[in-house]
């Protein structure tokens, strides 16, 4: 993938990537053919606007199931650490394993032979579980680290989500925080 240029704030790049972006959901959302010079007419810029910022319509797709994989909110703070973390597992599995969450997540890997959408789809997810980590242990609790959450909540999940597509629900979110704070967790 080749590398994006930085989006100004309110510059005319930040303005494009909006337009597009808005374009492909629309048209996403109609059904059909999705097509750079579709999506061009319906952004108002040109095709090689397109081509020149994303490359193909592949590498567009998957820049906005990243952008559509970003957390609108940070996790909500319940008051500890098992409760913050089973609701927020529980959100998260929900929307990943969702229709449009699996297409999201298939469109971000699809179009990156680099491995930066991962990275960054992974980051959103690290974002979050370190600002429950962080409120946790600011109230005294004992947090597990960054990587154990990942390792053995958010990874499992995606593996499901990613390949044993069926039914997933709040009971499995649940259970894999469970494994983290019977199994994991050092005793304080």
């Amino acid at each position: 993938m080749s590398p994006r240029p930085a989006i100004r704030p309110g510059g005319r790049s930040a303005r494009v990537q909006q337009s597009v972006h808005t374009a492909v959901r629309e048209l996403q959302a109609e059904g059909g053919d999705l097509t750079v010079p579709r999506i061009a007419v319906r952004a108002g810029v040109t095709p090689s606007t397109i081509y020149r910022r994303w490359g193909d319509l592949q590498e567009l797709l998957a820049d906005v199931a990243v952008e559509r994989l970003r957390p609108e909110t940070p996790p909500a703070d319940l008051g500890n650490l098992r409760a913050d973390l089973e609701h927020w597992a529980t959100g998260f599995l929900e929307e990943m394993s969702s229709p449009p969450g699996r297409s999201y997540l298939r469109d971000a890997l699809a179009g990156d032979p680099d491995g930066g959408n991962a990275g960054q789809c992974s980051a959103y997810a690290v974002e979050q579980v370190e600002t429950i980590l962080r409120r946790a242990a600011e109230r005294g609790e004992h947090v597990p680290a960054t990587d154990t959450v990942m390792d053995h909540v958010v990874a499992p999940m995606m593996y499901r989500i990613l390949f044993r597509p069926g039914p997933l629900d709040a009971r499995y979110a649940r259970d894999l925080v469970a494994t983290v704070f019977y199994r994991l967790m050092p005793l304080p």
